[in-house]
């Protein structure tokens, strides 16, 4: 089984992250990256990445709609910053 290539999440919008993405999916990546900017206000990358154990690219990659968090990174950070950052299901 091959496997297609996941478009950026900030394909779905013009305006990564303000604009609200049609895309249920990239929306709630977009959700992420807002509750991700709240929770490290103030916080370079680079301190950020101290204390979270995130690489500072990664982050960057990530807020920038580059990458897809993966799980593994997304419960890090919760962890690490201690609140809910991944958007709660609302269907």
């Amino acid at each position: 089984m091959t496997s297609r290539a996941r478009p950026e999440p900030r394909a779905a919008t013009s305006s990564w992250p303000q604009e609200i993405c049609r895309d249920p999916v990239s929306e709630r990546a977009r959700l992420f990256v807002l509750n991700l900017r709240r929770a490290l206000a103030g916080t370079t990358l680079r301190e950020a990445a101290a204390a979270t154990g995130v690489d500072h690219t990664t982050l960057s990659r990530i807020l920038d709609g580059h990458v897809w968090p993966d799980g593994y990174t997304v419960a890090r950070l919760e962890v690490r910053l201690e609140r809910s950052l991944w958007p709660a299901w609302t269907g």
